[in-house]
C-alpha cells in the first residue's frame, strides 16, 4: 500500500503567512521595487523555480556575502530579504536589538538548510515550475482572506520582494519532491500496521486527547544541543511576545507537519513520546510549552485544546482553577481600535480584520499587550475586576458569548472596533464524545511519519558532508 504523491501533499501548503492586511506600516517603511516576474504577472509555465532561486541568490552576492554552502553564496542581500519577510508576516513587528539578532540567525540557518536542498534537487535533476509557486502563492492569499494585490502591499510595505516569496515556496517544494524521489517508493504502509493503530486509537478513546501543534529542531550531534536549545527558546519568546505560531512553524520547524502551521492533529498518550505526553498533560487549552527535548532533538508544543473521555479515570493534570468567588464580576482587559466619530465602511471594515487577526494570537491576558503593539494605533486597557451588569450592553453580549480565558469575537462600539480577554483561567474541558479517525487518516499519517524519518535522515546526511561557512 504505497502513497507516491503524499509527502508532497503535505508540502503543498507550505509557507501559508498570519498576515494582516489592515495593519498600518510604519512612517518611512522602505518599499520594493517590482520585480519583473511577480506571481499573477503571467510567468511562463515552463520556468524551473528551482534555478530561479539559485539565481536571485548568486545576482546580488556583490551586496556582500551572508554564508557559503559548497561554493554557493547567501548574499546578505538574500538574508536582509528573508528577515524583512519573516518580520512582516509572523506578528513580530518591530521586535526588540536582541530579538532581531536571534531573528537572524534563525533565518541565516534556514538559508543554509534551504541552499543545502535545492542543490540536492538540481543534483537530482528535480525541478519546480512557476505554476506550482503560482498554486501555492494562491493558497496562501485563500487562506489569509486577502486579494493578491493586499499581498504584494503588505510585503511591499516591509521592502520584500515578491521574488524573495517565490524563491522560500520553491525550495520547500523542491525539497518535498527531492524526498519524495529518493524514498518514496521504499515507504509502504500495511494493511496490518492500519489494523494496528486503528484498534490502538480505539482502545484508548476514553483517554485525554490534545489538540496539538509542534515546533520541532533536530539536535544531529550532542555538541549541537546548547545551541539548539537557545534556538527554540528564542522562538518561544518571539511567541510570547505575539509572534504567530503558524507562521514561525512553517519557518522553522523540521518537521513535515510544519507544512501544515506545526498541525500535529489530535493525539494520544502512546501515539508522541513519554516526555512530549507528559508536557501535554500540565498544559491547559491556549498554553504554549518551554522547549521540551525529546528524540531527535527539542519540542515547542501549543496545546489547542484538550479532551477527556467519558469514562477517563485521569487526574486533572493540575488543579482547576477556583469558582469565581463573585460570578457577576471578571477580571478583563480591554483592546480598542478607534475609528472615529463617523467611520466609513471600509475603515470598520479594515479595523475589524485587524482586531480579528489579533484575536488569534492572544492566548491570555497577559500576552494581549505585547499584540497589541503589534498593531499601530490599537489601545490597551487593563481593566481589572469589573461588575459585569456595569459594562456596556455590547460588552456583556461579548462576554457572555466567551468561554473562560477566551477572546471575544471582534465588535462595534461607539469607541471603535473592540474586543474583551477574560482573565479568568479555563480549565480543562470534559468532552466525552471522540472522534475516531477513518482508515485513510490514519493510513496517511502512518506514511508521513515514516517519510518524516527518512527527510530528517537525508537532511542529516547532508548537512555531515557540507562545506558550510558563515560569514
Amino acid at each position: 500500500m504505497t502513497h507516491p504523491n503524499r509527502f508532497l501533499i503535505a508540502f503543498s501548503g507550505a509557507c501559508a503567512l498570519a498576515l494582516c492586511a489592515a495593519a498600518t506600516p510604519a512612517p518611512g517603511a522602505a518599499r520594493a521595487p517590482k520585480p519583473a516576474a511577480e506571481a499573477g504577472a503571467n510567468p511562463a509555465k515552463s520556468t524551473d523555480e528551482v534555478a530561479a532561486a539559485q539565481a536571485e541568490g548568486q545576482a546580488h552576492s556583490a551586496d556582500g556575502v551572508a554564508a557559503v554552502v559548497n561554493d554557493s553564496l547567501i548574499s546578505t542581500y538574500d538574508l536582509r530579504q528573508r528577515v524583512a519577510l519573516y518580520v512582516a508576516t509572523a506578528g513580530t513587528h518591530a521586535p526588540s536589538e536582541e530579538v532581531l539578532k536571534q531573528i537572524r540567525e534563525q533565518v541565516l540557518k534556514q538559508l543554509e538548510t534551504e541552499r543545502l536542498q535545492l542543490l540536492e534537487a538540481q543534483k537530482n535533476d528535480v525541478t519546480v515550475s512557476a505554476e506550482e509557486v503560482d498554486k501555492a502563492i494562491g493558497q496562501i492569499v485563500s487562506d489569509n482572506h486577502l486579494t493578491m494585490d493586499q499581498l504584494k502591499l503588505v510585503l511591499g510595505h516591509a521592502g520584500v520582494q515578491m521574488a524573495t516569496l517565490r524563491a522560500q515556496i520553491a525550495a520547500q517544494i523542491a525539497w518535498a519532491k527531492t524526498v519524495q524521489g529518493e524514498y518514496g517508493d521504499r515507504v509502504q504502509v500495511s494493511k496490518e500496521e492500519v489494523d494496528a493503530e486503528m484498534n490502538r486509537i480505539t482502545a484508548g478513546k476514553d483517554e485525554p486527547h490534545f489538540l496539538v501543534s509542534e515546533i520541532f529542531e533536530a539536535v544531529d550531534s550532542p555538541d549541537q544541543e546548547p545551541k539548539v536549545q537557545k534556538d527554540m527558546e528564542g522562538l518561544v519568546t518571539q511567541l510570547q511576545q505575539g509572534g504567530n505560531f503558524q507562521t514561525i512553524a512553517r519557518q522553522f520547524s523540521q518537521n513535515p507537519t510544519a507544512a501544515h502551521g506545526g498541525d500535529l492533529g489530535i493525539v494520544q498518550q502512546g501515539q508522541v513520546p513519554d516526555d512530549l505526553y507528559a508536557a501535554l498533560l500540565k498544559m491547559h487549552p491556549g498554553e504554549i510549552s518551554p522547549p521540551v527535548r525529546s528524540v531527535g532533538g527539542f519540542y515547542i508544543l501549543y496545546l489547542r485544546d484538550r479532551q477527556e473521555g467519558a469514562a477517563s479515570a485521569t487526574p486533572d493534570p493540575a488543579p482547576a482553577p477556583p469558582p469565581n468567588p463573585n460570578p457577576d464580576s471578571l477580571a478583563l482587559v480591554r483592546i480598542l481600535l478607534p475609528v472615529g466619530a463617523k467611520p466609513s465602511k471600509a475603515l470598520v471594515q479594515q479595523a475589524g480584520q485587524a482586531a480579528a487577526a489579533m484575536r488569534e494570537h492572544i492566548a491570555s491576558c497577559a500576552m494581549a499587550p505585547q499584540v497589541v503593539k503589534q498593531i499601530r494605533g490599537a489601545q490597551f486597557f487593563n481593566l481589572g475586576t469589573m461588575k459585569l451588569n456595569e459594562l456596556s450592553a455590547e460588552m456583556q453580549t461579548a462576554i457572555k458569548n466567551t468561554p473562560p480565558g477566551g477572546v471575544t469575537v471582534p465588535f462595534l462600539s461607539a469607541a471603535g472596533v473592540e474586543l474583551i480577554v477574560r482573565c479568568d483561567q479555563a480549565a480543562p474541558r470534559a468532552v466525552g464524545h471522540f472522534h475516531v479517525p477513518k482508515r485513510e487518516e490514519v493510513e496517511n499519517q502512518l506514511f508521513e511519519d515514516k517519510m518524516a524519518v527518512f527527510s530528517r535522515q537525508y537532511m542529516r546526511d547532508l548537512r555531515r558532508n557540507a562545506d558550510v561557512e558563515t560569514k
